[in-house]
């Protein structure tokens, strides 16, 4: 996007490639049969795309909206990180795969009021000339990293005008936001070199996708099905994995097993905790021995090909039965999850289902001893003393990112009530260090978390995630059953 033209651009071909002969250039560009795609394709959700980019529309008229998909990010050398659009193109667009890299939304003004969307991307390249992209280009190329649609199929996708991703660069160039441009900043550097950076768009895209409509919420029911179908692969694989010297990681493969074969892969990095690894509360390293009398803490989120994710947590014990001590923090950790599950229904605020799990914690912690003080105590703001065992916050937003909608305002989001068609996690937890002298020694080392996902309704939420048994007679039960 950066030069006059597409065929001026170098390819992106590695060193140790073959050169290519005039003569072979000249015969790759010959004898390419039309393999168009399907007439009758569109994006998914495709009739829910134009009310979407209407209200980001009216909330800025008159100004030029330029919301990019990001570029690829080097992983090693010449080879990139796997590509995932910005959210919020894909929720505007439908386009959400690998193909996207570097494409741009446009809503370019109509006048006072309204917009028209265009697309500028990068076309399929041709077969019979140019440069040869389509066989010589290690990053872009058809028979490197797969097809591209070209403009007339992008329009008949998304039912929005494509342009050629050239013509973006001429667009913007001199354009200054403040003056009629707005950028969604700090996705694409390419972007954000041709303009200055600029503030609100971000904000607004996090609110407008704060409440989910009935397709959405139908498609992070399908990732929990996936990753519901996850943990169980998980525990059929436990024996296997308790074999082997690093059993975490053969956990964490077995379930990104799954979160590939059924969708676009997980929604984050696969939490895979056994023993103490469980109080590092996000211990991706997943490079632990498992240990028959330890719990496994897994954390894990299937991404649908539509790109909305689920994340789940279940903390299960590894030799198929909790022990007494084991139970007791469990079943701590499940009645604080009820009580913020209880607490969740339409106007209450955002926090109240985790201080409703809080105060549980607390009660149970100061019960055992282990807080010196009362729980009322501890739970003042001056005092907070129950969190050096239980340190995060206990639920978020939950869509096409993991901890979705984070750039919302506090008062839309954190200090915000709830609303019909909110998507959200509940999950306390328990981490009780290995090296805490507060602690009982049969407590320390021992990490629980259990986490949910619901959807807020007229009468209160529906939890998702149901299909996964949640007591511990539930999970005892359940595991029993899968491995026979």
């Amino acid at each position: 996007m950066t030069s006059a033209s597409q065929a001026s651009k170098p390819l992106n071909t590695g060193s140790h490639d073959l050169p290519v002969s005039p003569a072979l250039a000249a015969f790759m560009g010959t004898n390419w049969a039309p393999s168009p795609l399907p007439a009758e394709q569109r994006v998914p959700g495709h009739a829910a795309l134009p009310g979407r980019r209407a209200r980001l529309s009216a909330a800025f008229p008159g100004e030029r909206l330029v919301v990019p998909a990001g570029q690829l990010k080097v992983r090693s050398n010449d080879c990139d990180y796997r590509f995932r659009p910005h959210s919020a193109y894909s929720w505007l667009t439908g386009l959400t795969g690998e193909d996207q890299v570097g494409h741009v939304l446009v809503l370019e003004p109509t006048g006072v009021e309204g917009h028209e969307p265009v697309l500028y991307l990068r076309p399929r390249s041709p077969r019979d000339g140019g440069n040869g992209e389509f066989f010589r280009d290690r990053r872009y190329g058809e028979f490197w990293v797969g097809r591209r649609p070209d403009l007339e199929e992008a329009e008949q996708l998304t039912g929005v005008r494509a342009a050629h991703l050239d013509e973006l660069e001429k667009l913007l160039t001199g354009a200054q936001p403040g003056r009629g441009v707005r950028v969604l900043a700090g996705v694409d550097p390419v972007v954000d070199s041709l303009l200055q950076l600029s503030d609100g768009l971000s904000t607004l895209l996090s609110e407008l996708r704060l409440v989910k409509d009935a397709w959405e919420v139908e498609q992070l029911q399908l990732a929990v099905d996936h990753t519901t179908a996850g943990f169980e692969d998980v525990v059929r694989a436990l024996p296997a994995a308790l074999r082997h010297p690093r059993g975490e990681r053969w956990i964490e493969g077995v379930f990104n097993l799954r979160a590939r074969a059924e969708g676009n892969g997980t929604g984050y990095d696969t939490i895979a905790a056994s023993g103490a690894h469980a109080d590092v509360l996000h211990w991706i390293r997943n490079d632990g021995r498992l240990d028959r009398n330890d719990l496994l803490l897994l954390d894990a989120g299937v991404e649908t090909d539509t790109l909305y994710t689920a994340d789940i947590t279940r903390t299960l014990p590894l030799g198929g039965r909790f022990s007494p001590v084991q139970r007791d923090v469990y079943e701590l950790v499940l009645a604080a999850q009820d009580a913020g599950i209880a607490a969740l229904r339409p106007g209450a605020s955002f926090r109240d289902f985790h201080r409703a799990g809080m105060r549980v914690i607390a009660e149970g912690l100061a019960d055992w001893g282990v807080l010196r003080v009362s729980a009322d105590e501890a739970m003042s703001a001056e005092s907070g003393l129950y969190r050096r065992y239980t340190l995060c916050s206990s639920g978020h937003m939950l869509g096409m990112d993991v901890h979705d909608c984070a750039k919302a305002r506090s008062e839309t989001y954190l200090d915000g009530v709830l609303e019909v068609g909110h998507v959200l996690t509940v999950e306390p937890g328990l981490y009780l260090q290995p090296d805490d002298e507060t602690l009982p020694l049969e407590l320390r080392g021992i990490g629980v978390r259990i986490e949910d996902d619901l959807v807020i309704t007229e009468d209160g939420a529906r939890l998702m995630s149901g299909a996964l048994p949640r007591s511990v007679a539930g999970i005892e039960e359940w595991m029993g059953s899968l491995l026979g």
